[in-house]
């Protein structure tokens, strides 16, 4: 490994990224995406009309078809993102047995504040990790609910596989798997529940959550009462059985049409690619890019520390330089914004600084939406931004 930049990385590289748009969320849309793919939304109309939910089946059924989700599991569009989505589900679900939460990012640590602060559920435990690392997945119990993201992505790490899930489990599975849908291979044998929503993967806009329920997930609504009030919000049941219509396109409030029509648009793309495989294969090459890129700097490093648990969407990264390393945390935190900040100054890269309550770094969007030449036309500028902020460091 090289122990020095080259000369070269203080001079702005001549290319450019075609696409700048790095952000984990929203992220970016497809590519060749404009206006003009939402001339078909269904505006100024009910979304109860006969068109409107016929637009809302048809975004589900190209769901469940771009996403290979088996027919025994049930596809809802429900309020409030991917948080919406989740929080549904551990409102509804939670309390007929002792629950375990695996917190090894901001937002599997805000699931264990729901459980335990404002559910207050007595048997509750939390399996956490610091950023960068899993907990111990061989602590998760078979008689207990459990609640954990798939990919963490605000730390970049993610579960290798559902092997610590007993296929002979008698509590139920709830997986946040926002940032790993449409990129990484999710075993729905071994998930109950899976939530996600538009504005990641897909580069869709925002504020619409999926909820995907296989037939145990159904099961624990129907036979369980919770105990505590429920939000209309969250409520998916009628008479103590499931209100199937909130899986038909019948959504609980009313959704925006323009967001539906981004979201099929996006699976017409992603259909039109290739479907999950191409998806899966796009994200992975993003992160091949930034993982050679890596493998030849010496000042920074993931911020996942194994490969094998490793996010192919929220590429963390941290810088390593010792110089830097040297500084206090609140002057660490400021190089790193100031990295982001030069990248955003010089338009070859928009929103990438870490998540706030991570580690300083850098966060880079790798999902499929990106082009993998983007992310090849980026490092370059990477290592500019490295070099011009150091220089001015006293």
């Amino acid at each position: 490994m090289q122990t020095t930049l080259s000369p070269a990385a203080a001079t702005r590289p001549a290319m450019r990224p075609a696409r700048p748009e790095f952000s984990s969320g929203p992220c970016a849309k497809r590519p060749g995406w404009s206006p003009q793919a939402l001339s078909s939304a269904v505006l100024g109309r009910s979304h109860r009309s006969k068109p409107g939910k016929a637009r809302l089946q048809e975004c589900i059924d190209r769901m469940r078809a771009v996403l290979e989700v088996p027919d025994s599991h049930l596809i809802g569009i429900v309020p409030g993102s991917d948080t919406g989505a989740v929080e549904m589900a551990m409102w509804s679900m939670l309390g007929a047995r002792p629950v375990q939460i695996l917190a090894f990012e901001s937002f599997g640590k805000d699931w264990a504040t729901d459980a335990l602060k404002q559910l207050k559920l007595a048997d509750c435990e939390v399996l956490d990790a610091p950023y960068g690392a899993l907990p111990d997945l061989t602590k998760v119990r078979p008689d207990a609910d459990l609640v954990f993201t798939w990919n963490g992505t605000t730390s970049g790490v993610r579960v290798p596989n559902a092997d610590f899930i007993a296929a002979d489990r008698e509590g139920i599975t709830i997986c946040d798997a926002t940032s790993a849908c449409f990129a990484q291979p999710l075993d729905w044998t071994k998930l109950d529940v899976v939530t996600f929503s538009w504005q990641k993967a897909l580069g869709g806009e925002a504020a619409h959550g999926v909820l995907i329920l296989g037939p145990r997930a159904v099961q624990r609504l129907e036979n369980h009462t919770p105990a505590w009030p429920m939000p209309k919000l969250f409520r998916m049941t009628k008479g103590g059985k499931l209100n199937g219509e909130i899986f038909e396109g019948s959504t609980i409030n009313t959704p925006s049409m323009l967001c539906v029509e981004d979201a099929i648009d996006a699976l017409k793309w992603a259909a039109d690619a290739g479907g999950l495989a191409e998806m899966r294969r796009r994200a992975d090459a993003n992160l091949k890019v930034l993982a050679d890129w890596v493998g030849r700097t010496p000042w920074v490093e993931f911020l996942a520390q194994t490969a094998a648990i490793r996010s192919n969407t929220s590429v963390c990264l941290k810088v390593v330089d010792p110089k830097v390393l040297a500084l206090s945390p609140e002057a660490q935190a400021d190089f790193s914004k100031k990295l982001a900040s030069l990248l955003e100054k010089e338009g070859v890269a928009l929103d990438i600084g870490g998540y706030r309550d991570a580690p300083p770094g850098l966060r880079i969007w790798c999902g499929s939406t990106v082009d993998t030449a983007d992310v090849d036309a980026l490092t370059p500028w990477l290592d500019w931004a490295f070099v011009t902020a150091r220089a001015a460091l006293a």
